[in-house]
């Protein structure tokens, strides 16, 4: 894939569709179930072990075609537009990366993903509230449980004036655990009051 990719209509119509916003489904809520709240939960796609999903997300995260997530982002933010309970987002907020990780692959694989749905949904993108300060190896292919424990107090808060009483939007890429976004919005949680919801390019099938 060339740096300035693009989604082509046929591939567009052999993605594996989650589109939880769409369909109504529960199957990503029910991963936080008991463990934190969320207010609204989806994602575009399902992600499976050398599927076109993977070579997708791939693409945007070692090759740097990072044109694959402005196309995510204005895919998904069109949709999200269309439906009330993200009409009540009013900031969207990326899962951030170690500063030393993002020095290594020079951007933050989420952050046109993100940009794009913020601007669908008229609301800011904020980067700078939600910080990680401790860098973590690839979740890929650790156990659920690990997983949960090794992303505890890796992030911190600071800002905390931008986001007091909103209803933040964290997107990211993937969820298969769900231990990231747990771990991110448990922060937010106890920095103030606000509510949370998801959006990620891909969830594990």
């Amino acid at each position: 894939m060339s740096e300035e990719a693009e989604i082509c209509t046929y591939c567009r119509h052999s993605l594996p569709l989650a589109c939880f916003h769409q369909s109504g489904s529960d199957e990503m809520l029910q991963i936080f179930f008991g463990r934190i709240p969320v207010e609204n939960a989806t994602a575009l796609l399902y992600f499976k072990k050398n599927g076109l999903t993977q070579k997708f997300v791939h693409a945007l995260k070692y090759k740097r075609v990072q044109t694959i997530g402005s196309e995510f982002g204005k895919w998904l933010g069109a949709e999200l537009s269309e439906c009330k309970a993200y009409q009540e987002v009013d900031a969207v907020i990326p899962v951030p990366l170690h500063k030393k990780k993002l020095r290594q692959r020079g951007y933050n694989q989420v952050e046109l993903f993100g940009i794009e749905i913020a601007q669908a949904l008229n609301v800011p993108y904020i980067d700078d509230v939600l910080v990680k300060i401790t860098p973590t190896k690839s979740q890929v292919f650790k156990e659920r449980l690990s997983r949960i424990f090794s992303q505890q107090e890796v992030f911190e808060v600071q800002q905390l004036q931008k986001i007091k009483d909103k209803h933040l939007l964290i997107v990211d890429d993937i969820v298969t655990s769900g231990a990231t976004l747990e771990a991110c919005t448990s922060k937010l949680l106890k920095a103030g009051k606000v509510k949370v919801s998801f959006a990620t390019i891909a969830i594990t099938k």
